[in-house]
Order: structure tokens, then sequence, then C-alpha cells
């Protein structure tokens, strides 16, 4: 069955890999001569729902309250005399987190996929916008002036941090919960360590020392790296809703034809990928604060916690990949209207380039000094009719130091733009090398 965000931890797709567990489980205990090799098979070609049913084992759980217990009964009456072997030496809280394990570790693999779109697309921003000239803000007020790539770039070096967390969190969940009722594998004698090994080897997953039931902080720690990506996602969206403001209108999304925005005002036409992806990472980044609870277990095992983890996760995970598949949705609709940009960036009449101006006349007068004397020549001479330029020409206490051909020059924002376009570039690289290979 292909998994989608919907479907990832729907009832029939964990019952059916908690039996992939158990069967897997006997196929390596057969291995090991723990158990006979034809009660592997026989437990292999009963271990389907379609096989059990879902309605018997929906049936069974209402009576015992203990979903695994019901499960690998079912599947011992299936697979007939190969049943004494079922669920041997197993504790339900093992199958339980390994196959929800594997489960996330199949998301974990569409988040990064629908990622890699994301950061392509940033990377083809970055290049072809390198140097697009745009505002740059600080306190939402005009700054220096800097190029739309410059502004992907850092949307791009923060996109890859939270990859490198993520992964890491990954790696820290990607092991075998596997060590029986109370993780020192008792039931398997001097078995268990060979035991863990070979499962782990055979499902994909790294093995643990303390294959305990209580070691919840991974589940915690994977959480908490998808609320970060879901806190960098946001604000890079959050930038792009703001950049769509009419006001600003800098970007805009690419709708189909026949897309409407308002029920009652005929003009409008509300962004409508951008609020998607905002709302979904606002509730995402949320559940940071209840990943922290579910390490809170007592002992070697807890139910408490251990059910707020899987309701933590339920939530979590397809919101994740929801949330990774709409952002790269959005990047591929996103449209920049360069004209724009250029025309907000010189709304200041030069005024965000009186840095450069400053940096001129720094030699000559010391840096503080040159700032003071260009603050007071913008507020001394500022009026309805009275330009940038005008100002600093009117004040001889900077003519003395510059030219007007100087003075104006230095005023053109096109002209100061610092190393953005450069910085454009590198990121765009940085984005493309970590794209991983299909």
């Amino acid at each position: 069955m292909t998994l989608t965000p919907s479907t990832l931890f729907a009832r029939e797709t964990i019952w059916q890999s908690w039996l992939d567990i158990e069967a897997t489980l006997a196929e390596v205990q057969a291995d090991m001569g723990m158990i006979p090799d034809w009660a592997a098979q026989d437990i292999r070609n009963a271990a389907s729902l379609d096989v059990l049913g879902a309605d018997a084992l929906r049936a069974d759980i209402a009576i015992t309250h203990a979903p695994v217990l019901s499960m690998s009964r079912l599947l011992a009456q299936e697979a007939g005399d190969a049943g004494a072997y079922v669920h041997w030496g197993a504790t339900t809280q093992n199958v339980m987190q390994t196959a929800r394990i594997l489960l996330v570790r199949e998301a974990d693999a569409a988040i990064r996929a629908a990622l890699d779109l994301a950061l392509s697309r940033l990377a083809d921003m970055a290049e072809t916008y390198a140097h697009t000239l745009m505002t740059g803000r600080t306190n939402r007020q005009h700054a220096l002036p800097i190029t739309f790539g410059f502004k992907v770039a850092g949307w791009i070096e923060e996109l890859s941090r939270s990859l490198d967390r993520l992964e890491g969190g990954a790696r820290r969940l990607f092991v075998l919960p596997f060590g029986g009722a109370v993780g020192a594998m008792h039931a398997y004698g001097g078995q268990g360590k060979d035991l863990n090994d070979r499962l782990a080897t055979r499902l994909g997953l790294s093995p643990m020392i303390v294959a305990g039931r209580a070691v919840n902080d991974i589940f915690a720690d994977y959480a908490v790296q998808l609320s970060l990506l879901a806190m960098s996602i946001e604000r890079i969206a959050g930038e792009i809703y703001l950049l769509m403001t009419e006001e600003i209108g800098e970007v805009s999304e690419r709708l189909d034809t026949g897309t409407m925005g308002s029920s009652t005002m005929p003009h409008k036409i509300n962004p409508k990928y951008v609020v998607g992806v905002l709302s979904s990472a606002m509730e995402l980044r949320c559940l940071a604060g209840t990943a922290l609870e579910t390490g809170r277990s007592s002992h070697e095992g807890d139910a408490v916690p251990n059910q707020l983890v899987s309701n933590l996760l339920d939530r979590a995970v397809p919101l994740a990949w929801t949330l990774s598949e709409s952002f790269a949705a959005l990047l591929g609709r996103t449209q920049v209207d360069a004209s724009r940009m250029a025309a907000n960036a010189h709304l200041s009449g030069g005024a965000i380039t009186t840095e450069k101006l400053m940096m001129m006349l720094a030699p000559n007068t010391g840096r503080a000094e040159a700032h003071d004397l260009i603050h007071h020549a913008l507020e001394h001479h500022a009026g309805p009719e009275v330009t940038v330029a005008d100002a600093m020409l009117a004040d001889k206490a900077i003519t003395a130091h510059l030219s007007e051909g100087q003075i104006l020059t230095a005023l053109d924002p096109a002209g100061y733009i610092g190393d953005s376009a450069r910085i454009a570039c590198e990121a765009a690289a940085l984005a493309r090398g970590l794209i991983k290979a299909d």
C-alpha cells in the first residue's frame, strides 16, 4: 500500500505494521534456531490483515483493550500449529514502538523528498534573482539595498540547518526498541543481544544497549526537530506573505485560471497557498511543548507518556509531511515582480544608501562624525520638495569632502548591494549540494 499523510497512521496501517513486525521477528528467531523454520513461514503467511480480518481484530480489541494481545491471538489462530511461536518473548510496547518507528521512517523519506524539491526551487530563485534589486528591511523599515537572491540565500541557509537537525533526530530515532518486558531481553537467555542485533539489521534500524519501553526521548527529539523545521518554514512563508501585501507587491502566487478570491468583493484575489503553509507550520511548531511532555516516563514502563507519544506522532508526522509538500508547492507558484522591487528600493529617494555616503565621508571625518553629519543633513534640510540628494548637496559639511557626482552616485541603490549576488550564488550551490540523489 502506498502511504500518504492521511493513511500513515490509519488504524489498518498500524495493525498491518504490527503483523509485519511479528512475522519478521519469527523469521529472525527461526534463523537463530529459537523456533522451527516451518513455524516462521506459516506465521509470515498468516501475518496479513486481509487474512485475520479487520472486523474480527476490531471486535477482539473492544473486548481485551489490549490491541497487540488481540492481534497476536488472532495471528496464532490463523497460523495453526505455528501459532505456538507467535510473539515469542516479545511485549506489546516492543511491537508498537518498532512498528511506529518504521512508519515514521517512511514519512521521513517523503518529507525529505519534498524538502529536496523546495531546495531545488530555492536554488533556482537565488540564482535567477542574484542581482535583482530590492529593499532590505530591519524592524519592518527600509534598511539597505539587497537583492532578492540574497534574501532567498538566508532562507536556504536556515533550511539547511533544519535539515541537519532533522537528520540528527532521524538518526537517533531509527533504532530498535525491542528488549522484552522491561528491556533486558529476559525471555531469550543468552541470545538476547544476538536477536536484537539481527532483528535491527533485518529492519534497517540501529541496535540499542538498553532497548527499553520507556525510551521516549528519541520520539520527543524527532518531534521537536519537526517543530523547528516548521518554525523555519513559517518564517520563510511569512516573509513571502508580507511581500504579497498590495502596498509592497513584490511577490505573488501564480494561480490557476478560474481561481476566486472573495465571495463578496469581486476585485479580490486572496493568496491561496501561503496561508495553508502558515497555518500548518504554526500548528506543527506548537507541538514542541507536547513533545517535551512525552519524556517524563517512570521506571521501565509507563503507559501515560507512551500514549501521549502515539498521539503526538499521529499529529506531528503527517502534518510535517503535508507541510513540506505544501511549502514546495508554494515556492513553485511564487512569482517575483522585479520592477516593483526596484521601485520600492527607490522610494526613499536614496536614503537607504546613505551608509555608503557615510563610509565615503568617514576617512575624512571619522565614522561617527560622518554618521552625524548625514543624519543632521536629512533632519534639517528635509521638506516636501527636498530630495535626499538636495539635502546632501545643501550641506556644506558634506560637500566640503564629496563632489556632486560622488554624492549622486552614492545615492543610487543599485550601486550598493554589497556581496548580495555572491552570497546568493553560494547559497544556491549549498542548496543543490544538500539535495539527495534519487
